[in-house]
């Protein structure tokens, strides 16, 4: 996918002295008092931010935060204590602005945080007449925020239409690289690990990945409608029994381009769903009808770690098994030491998956850590992004 890349805007210095708006992904989770419970977002955003200001341009820079309602500004909507961390993180005061539509006053070398984007009138519908005044406040402008790609809002697509200079920040382009390198031109085997609760969630992904995957390992809630697709017991597992023939649908896909969705041989079972119920293993034709499918047996973990290790590619979202019960973690656990061990690259995306990672400290092992949720399961659904498609047009001309 061919976009303009800020970074080769910079280095051709093509920034110097100009207006730069930067639409960053800056919506971080608050306690009741408003403080930042987890920053990581506002990291994230700090390099796009030093790129620009290194560049001697006028920096602005803006982002949702939570669900405000257009229009009636609340002081909980907000962008404050996001102010505050950027200064913290950047080393300097960072200028908070509301009212910002008609005007911004901002000079070479400083940076101003536009107060919440949501609370402009038109921003979620991508109001023309908005997008266009968005657009008359810079000479470039860089979406730095993968989070919200799949949305076509004022800030994150009809500013770029309008912008004389429409630009990928480094975060995004990051995400370009791997979704790339990832999908449109994987090494083989291509390995894709989805799981959680429902079929029905992603129902779309797995029947976009059985076509173009080696592998499709199927975990969680979404395992236990496969079980039953090959005829095996699941007991009072959550399933979707009316959604069997989706999955055997997508089980001979594969099976017709010669790749597979391994099955699990083996699981962990309780009769309880709590995090001190007693787990056995058991065959999977062994499940009781009072039997809880809780994770994957070690058989399968160990047959599965070993078809990643010998992998090419690896795409991951979601853990396939209770891993936050620590006696039905060790699936999600032998899945996490395998992508970190296996030489392929790998993508993961999605909170759950995020925190399978974080509680194994796998971070510097996965080739690339996807840092949007909705936007990534768009990606992997195989639909072409509102951010990547209006820059890339752009980029063509």
């Amino acid at each position: 996918m061919n976009v303009l890349r800020f970074s080769d805007l910079c280095a051709q210095g093509k920034a110097a002295g100009q207006r730069v708006f930067i639409r960053a992904d800056l919506n971080v989770p608050q306690d009741d008092a408003g403080n930042i419970t987890e920053d990581t977002r506002v990291r994230a955003s700090v390099p796009c931010i030093r790129m620009a200001l290194d560049a001697g341009a006028a920096v602005m820079v803006t982002s949702h935060l939570g669900r405000p309602t257009e229009g009636a500004f609340k002081p909980e909507d907000s962008l404050a204590p996001v102010a505050k961390r950027l200064g913290e993180l950047l080393g300097r005061e960072v200028p908070l602005v509301a009212n910002w539509v008609d005007g911004v006053q901002v000079q070479p070398g400083q940076v101003v945080l536009l107060e919440n984007c949501r609370v402009n009138k038109g921003e979620k519908k991508n109001d023309e007449a908005l997008a266009k005044k968005l657009a008359a406040l810079c000479d470039i402008y860089v979406n730095d925020a993968f989070g919200t790609a799949h949305r076509a809002e004022a800030t994150t697509y009809g500013i770029a239409q309008f912008a004389k200079t429409a630009s990928a920040g480094p975060l995004l382009a990051a995400e370009i690289d791997a979704i790339t390198k990832a999908l449109a031109s994987p090494k083989r085997p291509l390995i894709a690990i989805v799981a959680g609760s429902k079929v029905s969630t992603k129902l779309t992904i797995l029947q976009s990945l059985a076509k173009n995957v080696d592998g499709l390992v199927v975990g969680g809630g979404i395992a236990n409608t496969f079980l039953l697709a090959a005829g095996l017991p699941i007991g009072k597992s959550l399933a979707e029994p009316d959604l069997v023939g989706e999955a055997k649908a997508v089980i001979e896909a594969m099976k017709a381009r010669g790749a597979e969705v391994p099955i699990p041989e083996d699981v962990v079972t309780a009769k309880a769903f709590a995090a001190d119920a007693p787990a056995t293993v058991k065959a999977a034709a062994d499940v009781a009808a009072d039997d809880l499918i809780l994770d994957i047996g070690p058989k399968t973990a160990a047959r599965l770690a070993a078809q990643l290790k010998a992998a090419g590619t690896i795409v991951w979202n979601g853990p396939v098994g209770v891993f936050e019960f620590d006696a039905f973690a060790k699936g999600t656990e032998a899945i996490a030491r395998a992508v970190a061990e296996s030489s392929a690259f790998s993508i993961a995306g999605g909170g759950d998956t995020l925190a399978a990672i974080a509680k194994y400290g796998i971070e510097k092992d996965v080739g690339y850590i996807s840092t949007g949720g909705g936007a990534f399961l768009e990606v992997l659904e195989g639909k072409t992004l509102p951010a990547f498609e209006i820059l890339s047009r752009r980029a063509a001309g």
